[in-house]
């Protein structure tokens, strides 16, 4: 009995060196990892380290003592937005397009000046006068028109192409003239939009494309 008590005292002597000799390099690795992190910490290794400033200035930021990334990103975003040379470019061009007349017409003139948003004004007047009796009245009228346009030589070409209906069309609209309407205000003012109309009408009927803009008097005789 007492042999049988001893055996198992004499198998558990062993373990408890075992289990030491664990411990002691369980804390020889906790200490050493201690060393380790405290080393590091010290040393800044886990501090953020600052951006640069192209980092910065790819974030949008500017950096810190003003340096040259943000002005040169400013600077490049300013002309985009203000267009550049291509803007006008666009511009013009819609302009043209949306005051070319139909489709298929003349373009319109611009001055030499390439500064100048203007356009180049063409005067054309028609040779012979227009002579017809005013409408229930023996008084004739008596005028000489010139004809003013933005297009290209086109226009006038037209016009001499077709002065004889066209100065059909001018005597029929002056006509319609009665001697009350002379008195009237805006008399003449009235009668070169009649005479304007009415020559574009007959243009577009025969070219696809009028162009006439202003009808001036240079002779005006009633009597």
């Amino acid at each position: 009995m007492s042999d049988a008590a001893a055996a198992p005292e004499a198998e558990e002597k062993p373990k408890k060196p075992i289990v030491k000799i664990i411990l002691a390099v369980v804390a020889l690795v906790v200490l050493i990892a201690g060393t380790m992190v405290g080393t590091l910490f010290i040393t800044g290794f886990f501090n953020k380290p600052a951006p640069t400033a192209d980092q910065m200035v790819a974030e949008g930021a500017a950096p810190e003592g003003g340096g040259h990334g943000a002005p040169a990103a400013e600077g490049h975003g300013e002309k985009k937005a203000e267009g550049g040379h291509g803007a006008p470019a666009a511009e013009g061009h819609g302009e043209k397009k949306a005051e070319g007349g139909k489709e298929g017409g003349p373009p319109k003139l611009n001055k030499k000046s390439p500064d100048s948003p203007r356009f180049e004004y063409t005067y054309s007047q028609l040779e012979r006068e227009f002579l017809v009796n005013l409408s229930g009245s023996r008084k004739v009228m008596s005028v000489q028109i010139a004809v003013m346009t933005r297009y290209d030589e086109r226009v006038v070409e037209n016009i001499k192409k077709h002065e004889f209906a066209l100065r059909s069309v001018v005597m029929d609209a002056m006509r319609m003239t009665t001697e009350p309407d002379l008195s009237k205000p805006d008399f003449r003012k009235d009668l070169a939009i009649k005479i304007r109309d009415a020559m574009n009408t007959l243009l577009e009927k025969y070219e696809d494309f009028g162009g006439i803009e202003e009808i001036y008097f240079t002779s005006f005789i009633v009597q």
